[in-house]
Parts: C-alpha cells; sequence; structure tokens
C-alpha cells in the first residue's frame, strides 16, 4: 500500500468528516463509494469493512464531546447500543455472503433511502428528561437489534435510522436522539469492523489514514457549519441531492460488474 494510496485515502476520510460536521446525518454512506472510487479498493466488502472501522472511530471522537456537554442519555443509549451490535453482527454476517457487486447493488439503494431521509424535516418535539424504565426497555432493544442489524448488513453508521429510532423507542428529543446516538454508531461500526477484520476483510492502513483525515476535516467543518446559518437547510437538501447521485453511479457500476 502506497503512500498515494494512504494519501487519497486521508482526503475521502476529510470529506466524510467535513460533510458530516456541516450537514449532519448521512455523511458515512460516502465512505464506501469514495475507497471504491478513489482511493481504489478493489473489494466491495474490504470496502465496508474500512468503512465500518473509521465511522467507529469517528464516532467515538464526536461521543466525548457530547458526553462533555452532557446531551447522552446513557441508560437509553447503552441498552440500544447492546442490542444494536448483536444485531450489527449478524447482519455484517450476512452481507458477508453476498457477492460483492450483488451487496454494492442493495447498498446503492440504501443510499437512496439516506438521501430521501435527509430531504425530510426531522421532528424536534419530545422530553428532555425521558428515563429508561420497565415499560420502555423491550421497544429499545427490539428497535436498537432491528437498526442494528441494517447498519451491519450496510457497514454504515446508521445515525439516519438510530436518531429516529431512539426518539421513537424513548420520546427523548432530536437533541438528544442525535448525541445519544453516536454510541450506537460506534458500537455497530466496532460490531461490524470485528467481523470483517475476522475474514481478513479490513485494511487498517487505510482506517488509520481515513481517521487522520476525519480528523483534518472535522476541524475545517466546524466554522463552515456556523457560518451557513439560515442556509444550513438548503445545503442539507444540495447534500442529500449529492448522495443520491452518487447512489445511481454506484447502482450502474454495480449492475455493470455483475
Amino acid at each position: 500500500m502506497d503512500m498515494h494510496t494512504l494519501l487519497l485515502a486521508a482526503a475521502s476520510g476529510g470529506v466524510v468528516a467535513l460533510l458530516l460536521t456541516v450537514f449532519g446525518g448521512g455523511g458515512s454512506v460516502l465512505a464506501v463509494p469514495l475507497l471504491l472510487y478513489v482511493v481504489g479498493v478493489k473489494d466491495p466488502h474490504v470496502a465496508i469493512g474500512v468503512s465500518a472501522a473509521g465511522v467507529a472511530l469517528n464516532a467515538l471522537t464526536a461521543l466525548s464531546g457530547q458526553a462533555r456537554a452532557g446531551r447522552v442519555r446513557w441508560p437509553c443509549a447503552l441498552t440500544f447500543a447492546a442490542f444494536g451490535a448483536t444485531g450489527a453482527w449478524l447482519g455484517s454476517s450476512l452481507a458477508k455472503q453476498i457477492d460483492g457487486h450483488q451487496l454494492l447493488l442493495v447498498f446503492a439503494a440504501a443510499m437512496a433511502a439516506v438521501a430521501l431521509a435527509m430531504f425530510r424535516r426531522p421532528k424536534s418535539d419530545g422530553s428532555a428528561t425521558v428515563r429508561l424504565n420497565p415499560s420502555m426497555a423491550p421497544r429499545v432493544a427490539l428497535s436498537g437489534a432491528g437498526v442494528g442489524a441494517a447498519a451491519g448488513f450496510f457497514g454504515i453508521g446508521g445515525g439516519f435510522l438510530i436518531v429516529p429510532g431512539l426518539m421513537g423507542a424513548t420520546g427523548m428529543t432530536l437533541a438528544l436522539a442525535q448525541a445519544s446516538s453516536l454510541v450506537s454508531v460506534a458500537a455497530f461500526g466496532a460490531s461490524t469492523a470485528v467481523n470483517y477484520s475476522l475474514s481478513g476483510l479490513v485494511a487498517w492502513p487505510l482506517v488509520a489514514a481515513m481517521t487522520v483525515g476525519g480528523v483534518a476535516g472535522t476541524l475545517a467543518g466546524l466554522p463552515l457549519s456556523q457560518r451557513l446559518g439560515e442556509n444550513a437547510a438548503l445545503g442539507r437538501r444540495l447534500f442529500a441531492g449529492l448522495i443520491l447521485l452518487t447512489a445511481i453511479y454506484v447502482a450502474v457500476r454495480a449492475i455493470s460488474g455483475l
């Protein structure tokens, strides 16, 4: 693995982190296409494994800041993440058995779903004092397992599913769900990455390069997100459009490789 490849991986990690910082959830789905078509990873399974590991590490970085600010509702977040990590392991185990080009075709459909979800305005209603209780716990566990399975299958962070899953299962506000979702993003990514790693499908130098690039992308994205102001909604829609176009490109490439 030469320096040129590592630099491309770092640049790709920077792009993903910058977009995530500026526009919020959804950016991690670009990691796999960037690894395949910019960095030059040949095996779609390796691209998914590397993406999952990178997403987990970036989520831990973001989680530390949210935890210090007191926005993470730990009992709900840990329950959702624990059951979801098991789902992610099962989902990633299934994905490893599927032909790479067929998997990319399904991945393109998932990207399109992420883009369409980003076009919708998220609701911010909910309770800021939510507490995990016996009647709520089964809903949180079931929702976590389902979302984790999807995240593991596609090798993505799954934040666009985790946030509404937490809000629906617990009734917490959007802000608290976004902060608490990072626990699950890290857990799902780690579970998927370990599963792929056991099959030799994670290139750790690429993970390291993307992580370093991600730190730079996050730092660059913070001032940009503050400057967007009233244009944030428009920027998010444009970003969703970019993901949708990328999904079409991935689908075309996947079909041509079948």
